[in-house]
Order: C-alpha cells, then structure tokens, then sequence
C-alpha cells in the first residue's frame, strides 16, 4: 500500500482529489486538516482512509501526521512558515516526496496582456515567491505546481503542462483538471521531480480567464 497524506484535506482540489485517488485500492489516505473528523465525516467508514485533526502550523502533529508516509500533498504552498515546518517535519520523519498546489507568476514567467492582468490582480509576490524557494531548495523531491486561475467545471478535464522556464500564456484550469493531475503523479511518483511545472487549460491564451 502507498500512503499518501492530504495536508489540507478540505480544500477545493482536494474536494476532487479524494473520490479519484479512492478509485485505486492500493492507496492508504490520510486526510489532515483542522477539524477533519467533522469536515470530513463522510470518509471516516472507509477503510483506506485516516481522518487526522490537526494543525500544520504545529510541528507535532505535523511529524505525527507524516511519519510512515509515503507521499504529501500540501494544499497550498503560500505561506513561507508553514513550508518551512512541513519540510522539516518531513526530514525528521525521512519522507522524500511531495506535490505543492501553488500560483502562477513565481518566476515571472506568466507572458503578454495576461501577465500584465494577473501582476495587477496578484499585487505583491514577495512573500509568495519567498514561500515557493521553501521547496526550491529544501532538497526534497517535489513538484511545484504552478497553476492557471481556477474555475470548477466537470466537462473540462484537459491539461497541459508547461516547464519551469517556458512562458506561461494559458489563463486558466479547472480544479477537476489539476485534481487527475495531481493522481497521476501520486501513482507515478517519478513523474516531474524535483521541479516546478506550470498547469493550465490547453487554447486559453486569452488576455485574461473567462471568468473575469
């Protein structure tokens, strides 16, 4: 059994994320979030799932949570303290892989009108840039995924991937999208290592998403 552990097991891909990684009966979930036994309390009879309360800003239950794991998803990789406390607690407790949902615009790398709406709507990425170098240098396998603005549709599943250092033009994906992204690698963990990837929806270059 592969054990994969959701650390924000509550948010909008993870919505989609757990029905699809259920589909497959050798995978062991945990589902970590604040008050996971409530938020989560339709998972809590299924046998390949462990709800966990916890904290991710608490270095304890984070190692608890993670030991004996085999592959983190963080539900969003913004914020520099908790990145820090989460790739500590994966050394302690000698777990190697993990996969980041975070934004696009990191390396300002998102080109054209689009770039110049998506700067305006992002305002100051100091702290998010300072937050994703977490990873870029934490000597941890991961994948950094660096998405297009987000939209739900359930008849929009297609996605492209866009390498780090390739302009980022496409605006938008839908979570759906990035959810079958993130199942893919979770069962080929040798898929996109150690690197950022952009995520977007394939012919929308678009000077901004359709939704705006």
């Amino acid at each position: 059994m592969t054990k994969v552990i959701l650390l924000g097991a509550t948010s909008n891909i993870s919505h989609y994320l757990i029905p699809l990684l259920l589909k497959n009966s050798d995978l062991e979930l945990r589902l970590f979030a604040r008050q996971a036994t409530q938020r989560l309390a339709q998972y809590a009879s299924n046998p390949q799932v462990t709800l966990i309360n916890g904290n991710w800003n608490n270095e304890r239950d984070l190692l608890s949570a993670i030991s004996g794991c085999d592959i983190v998803y963080l539900a969003t990789g913004h914020f520099t303290e908790a990145n820090q406390r989460i790739v500590q607690a994966m050394k302690h407790a000698q777990v190697d892989r993990i996969i980041i949902a975070g934004g696009l615009g990191i390396y300002d790398e998102v080109a054209g009108k689009f770039g110049i709406w998506n700067a305006q709507m992002m305002g100051d990425y100091t702290e998010i840039k300072r937050a994703a170098g977490v990873f870029d240098h934490s000597g941890l396998n991961y994948t950094f995924l660096r998405m297009a603005w987000l939209y739900n549709n359930d008849q929009h599943l297609k996605y492209k991937v866009i390498p780090k250092g390739d302009a980022f033009a496409d605006t938008q994906v839908t979570r759906q999208a990035v959810a079958r992204l993130i199942r893919e690698i979770i069962l080929t963990p040798a898929l996109y290592e150690r690197t950022s990837i952009g995520v977007a929806e394939p012919n929308t270059a678009w000077d901004k998403p359709s939704f705006y």
